[in-house]
């Protein structure tokens, strides 16, 4: 298991969307809803959590090629590259959701599908590192609370 890869996906996925959820209702006392959780959800586990990976995956695409996908070949880095300005624009609209409420839907459904394919894709594979399964467990766990949200808010 990579530790930082672990340790950034754990915040970004975990941590990060549960303290802006407590801290904005410390603040702010609005209701405790799961419209609340979404906002800060949809802001970590898809804007930061998408947009790093972006960042990493076309600047260092030799670590999800090896880590993640096991393919030591440099010939799938343009490839990669080409998933990470995917994951640069998916992030950028998780982000910029934040601040603009009409964008948390269209974040929530698109990146829902995303994390729910990509899920799948590492079942049908068949996980054959912590990382790859950590990268499953949490792609399906993003899948299922996007879904709700997006249930949830229409």
């Amino acid at each position: 298991m990579n530790k930082r890869y672990f340790i950034s996906v754990s915040l970004m996925t975990f941590v990060i969307p549960v303290a802006g959820f407590i801290t904005e209702y410390l603040l702010t006392h609005v209701p405790l809803s799961f419209e609340l959780f979404g906002k800060w959800f949809i802001f970590s586990a898809v804007g930061l959590r998408l947009f790093v990976a972006g960042i990493q995956q076309s600047v260092k695409p030799a670590f999800t090629a090896r880590e993640i996908f096991h393919i030591e070949n440099p010939d799938i880095f343009p490839v990669i590259r080409e998933l990470g300005f995917a994951n640069l624009c998916f992030g950028l609209v998780g982000i910029i959701s934040l601040f603009k409420p009409d964008w948390r839907i269209v974040s929530a459904f698109a990146s829902g599908l995303y994390y729910g394919f990509a899920g799948l894709q590492h079942m049908i594979k068949k996980p054959v590192s912590t990382n790859e399964t950590f990268a499953l467990w949490t792609d399906m766990i993003i899948f299922i609370i996007l879904l709700a949200y997006s249930i949830v808010s229409t």
